[in-house]
This record gives C-alpha cells, structure tokens and sequence, in this order.
C-alpha cells in the first residue's frame, strides 16, 4: 500500500525538473473510436510494482512509454533543503491572508480590543462567523491558563488554536488498499479550479513514488481538456483512455476496465468543469460514478473535488453543492498562494463538524511547479498562516 503523506515527497525520489502545465486552450486532437474493456482482473499489490509488460493496446488508448524506475534516495540535506523549499513557498503563498492577522499583534496589548481586531481579521480571511467564534472562545482559554502577558504569547497559542481546529482535515491519502483491481479516484470541480492541472500533478507524484497510473480523460464536454490531460500523459509517462466526443461515462468505464486488465496501481477520471447550478450537468457526474461502480466493484475509493482557495465562501458553497450529488471523500485546495481568503479551510472544517463526518484535504497548492502541489499538514499551515 502507498501511503501518501507528506514525508514522502519530501524524503522519497529526487523530482525530475519541473515541467510547465499545458495550455488550456492547446487543440484537441482525434483519438481513436473506443473497443471493448478487458474482463480480466488484476491484482493491485501493496509495494511499488515493477512496470508490467504492456498489452497491445486498445484502439482507445494512447499509450506512453513507462516512467524510469525512482532515483536513489536523496541526501538528508537534500530533503531538509526541499522540506524548507516548501514551507517558505507556503508561507510566502499565505502571506497576504495571514498579513491581516500578523498586524493585529503588532504592539498590541491582550485586551479586549486585540480579540475585536483578532475577530474582524478571521472574518475578512473568510473562515467564516461559527469558526470564528470557536477559534476566538479557545484563544481566550489558552490565554487564561497559559497566563500569557504579551501579544507574542498570544499570537503562538492562536496557531496552536488553528491547528487543533484544522486537525480534522489532515489525512494520509492511499493507494493500493483493495486487492481486486487499481484504486480509482474521480476529480470534480468547477471551469478554472486548476482540475486538470492538479491531476497532471498527482499523477507526477504517484509515478516518482513507483505507482503505475492511467489516466481517464472523461471530460469530453472541452476538446481541450482532453488534449490538455494527453500532454500531461505523455510528460508523466502514463497511459491515457480518450475520446473525440464520446459519453463521459463510457469513457471512465473502459478506462477502470482497461486498469484493471493492465495492473495498474492508480486510475484518475477527469471529469467536466461545470457549476453546481447546472442539475443536468451534475446529473452527468453521478452517471460516471455509477458506471464506474458497475466497472469496479467498491469504485470510486476517492471522489475529490479541486478548489480554487481565492474563491473563499464560495468554495465552501461548491462543497456543498458536489457533496449533496456525490458524496465527497476528500478535497484539494489550489491557488491559495497570494489570496487573502485562506481562512477559508477553518470555515470548511466547521462545516465538516456539523455533519459530523471527515472531509480531509488532501493537498494543497501554492504554485505553478509540480513539487507546489503538497500534503495538508494542519500544523504547517497554521504556523504559515501567522508567519
């Protein structure tokens, strides 16, 4: 089993020089008509496999040579200097939300002014009216057991604050768990969330890591989409099931089959851009996860949906909205570098509560690069926040 947490990227294979993400709008170019998907199973297994020998591929699939095995292990130095790569990037990314809440302890004494300042920071960062209130009625019990007499004091037990709220949301995400065939994730998420490009980036951490990956380009609504996901195919050396115009759910069907046959450890099914408000459009995503159940018995194991952090209140409202037609196992946060609205994974990790349930993020980005896209760890992001 692959266990992704966030010491792997940093303590796992030396990443390959980054590569730009495809355009958007780069056209589309025709595949081949789809066949019928293999019906043999495969058995996924619990380490990083050896690249299997490839089948004759299917008139549907675009295959692409197979990744070279991972690097040797880096120096420790080496993973402390890329651990430290990332944390600056994160706090760097967060500054402009956490800037509005650093500058209230600036030579501020603990009085009920600093809590009333405090209280319009949270707000303004978008973590939303009942986790401020939470975080501040915490706060104010840290500060009275803690007997903190100056603002520094204050300001280390609000992240210590931050991180036991946000701790709900931290969770290693899986792979390899069933023994019946590939673990298959479905991505959702609204036009210019960073969808497509956030799985051309989880598909380059599963391939350093030893993971054999097929991607499924289910959104055939946007020719570009597909060709988009092809280029991000070919650059991570994975395989790719498309069509020119087919059925969504067609598509993510013979792609689980096609996984299934080949042994592979991981299937992705890109699916649609579209808003919430559109029912029909969100009716088309639950056909896709009902056929790839009828593909795969258990599938999908994840269904994440890919938030853009600058749309703050918003995003959780999307949330909402995907998790009422698709019942979410997890999210990932992107863009949250240079937005003022970060607090908004407080809002989100309330919301969670009042459904008394788990919806852990699972990565957060804060860049263009492929090593920007990294495990949420509540901690991290807490002490980023407050920098």
């Amino acid at each position: 089993m692959f266990r992704f947490l966030k010491e792997k990227f940093f303590g796992g294979a030396k990443p390959p020089a980054p590569v730009a993400p495809p355009a958007d709008d780069a056209p589309a170019a025709p595949a081949a008509p789809p066949t019928e998907p293999a019906p043999a199973a495969a058995t996924v297994p619990v380490a990083p496999p050896a690249p299997p020998a490839a089948p004759a591929a299917a008139a549907d699939t675009v295959p692409v040579p197979a990744t070279p095995g991972a690097s040797p292990e880096p120096s420790p130095d080496a993973s402390a200097a890329t651990r430290q790569g990332w944390l600056t990037r994160l706090r760097d990314g967060l500054r402009k939300t956490g800037s509005a809440l650093t500058a209230v302890f600036a030579g501020a004494r603990i009085d009920d002014a600093l809590y009333e300042e405090l209280e319009t920071a949270l707000l303004l960062a978008d973590a939303g009216t009942q986790a401020t209130q939470h975080l501040l009625s915490d706060l104010q019990r840290r500060v009275k057991a803690a007997g903190a007499t100056d603002a520094a004091q204050v300001r280390t037990l609000l992240a210590d604050a931050l991180t036991e709220w946000l701790a709900p949301l931290q969770k290693p995400l899986e792979v390899g768990a069933q023994a019946d065939g590939p673990t298959v994730w479905m991505v959702a998420g609204v036009n210019g969330a960073g969808k497509t490009t956030t799985i051309g980036k989880l598909t380059w951490h599963l391939a350093q890591h030893g993971a054999t990956v097929l991607l499924a380009a289910a959104d055939t609504f946007r020719a570009a989409a597909r060709e988009q996901l092809g280029t991000w195919a070919e650059r991570n050396g994975v395989d790719i099931v498309a069509q020119e115009g087919g059925d969504p759910a067609a598509v993510a069907f013979d792609a689980v089959s096609a996984g299934r046959a080949r042994g592979k450890d991981v299937v992705i099914v890109d699916t649609a851009g579209r808003l919430p408000t559109q029912l029909h459009l969100m009716e088309e995503l639950r056909k896709v996860k009902r056929v790839v159940a009828k593909a795969q018995a258990g599938a999908p194991h994840e269904v994440l949906l890919v938030i853009d952090g600058n749309t703050g209140q918003n995003a959780l409202a999307q949330v909402k909205a995907f998790d009422a037609a698709l019942q979410l196992t997890g999210l990932i946060v992107t863009k949250l570098d240079g937005t003022a609205k970060g607090g908004v994974l407080c809002a989100i990790a309330q919301w969670a509560r009042e459904q008394r349930r788990t919806l852990p993020v699972y990565f957060i980005g804060v860049g263009e690069r492929l090593e920007d896209l990294q495990p949420f760890d509540a901690r991290e992001f807490a002490q980023a926040l407050l920098a």
